[in-house]
């Protein structure tokens, strides 16, 4: 079951939550405040294993134990890897044990390195839903005080949270990553086939960044309208 805990926010939508993921399929990072970007949470997923031969990204649907190494970002902005810079020989060793020989880190900075959209914003409704650890959606934002699968009405809407504006784009079909434990990486099928079965194969938003900020958890999370004709670009190729 799910360890996460929803609570009363005086009946308002909050950030509950906030996640980064410094290299892309390792495990990520919790954090008290962010800056959001159109590119998403300054940090996320700055750097990716790839496959030195096929030049290729190398992800956790593959090789789950990627999963059981930390990123975090370091001080100076740089990714670490179990408390070791994501370029030293160290973290070199580790990515190569975890997804073989061929397994290289390349910093990268383009959207490609994001499945579809900069962020994936999960609700606490869903999530008590889903009755698993909420750390297998990979989520960047939590949002608390969803009440049950509100969330599934809200492609095409936005929401304000302080001066960042973001737009829910769709949600977000899920993969064999969600069946790997966030924890041992063991695998446990029942867990894409209960999403496949009770939830369409969808969990979770595909958002875009509308506007920029600084973000917190604890932020209120306020529906706003969009202007008419107003679009975002949406790349959902995935």
């Amino acid at each position: 079951m799910s360890d996460y805990k929803t609570k009363e926010h005086n009946g308002q939508m909050w950030v509950a939550e906030l996640w980064r993921y410094p290299v892309k399929s390792l495990a990520g990072e919790p954090l008290e405040v962010a800056e959001l970007h159109p590119d998403g949470i300054a940090g996320d997923r700055r750097v990716l294993v790839v496959n030195e031969r096929t030049g290729q990204i190398v992800t956790s649907r593959t090789h789950p134990r990627l999963l059981g190494l930390k990123a975090t970002l370091g001080s100076d902005g740089e990714p670490l890897i179990d408390g070791n810079p994501w370029n030293d020989p160290a973290s070199a060793r580790a990515i190569a044990l975890a997804a073989g020989s061929h397994a290289r880190l390349t910093r990268w900075d383009g959207p490609e390195r994001f499945d579809i959209l900069p962020l994936l914003v999960a609700t606490d409704g869903a999530i008590t839903a889903f009755g698993y650890d909420r750390r297998r959606l990979r989520p960047n934002i939590i949002i608390g005080g969803v009440e049950g699968l509100a969330e599934r009405e809200w492609p095409g809407r936005r929401v304000r949270i302080g001066e960042a504006v973001m737009e829910f784009a769709q949600l977000r079909a899920r993969c064999v990553m969600t069946t790997y434990d966030p924890d041992t990486q063991k695998q446990d099928h029942a867990v894409l086939r209960r999403i496949v079965h009770e939830f369409d194969g969808r969990l979770a938003l595909d958002t875009a960044v509308v506007a920029g900020g600084r973000i917190a958890v604890g932020d209120r999370v306020d529906f706003v309208a969009q202007a008419p004709g107003e679009t975002v670009a949406h790349d959902l190729n995935s």
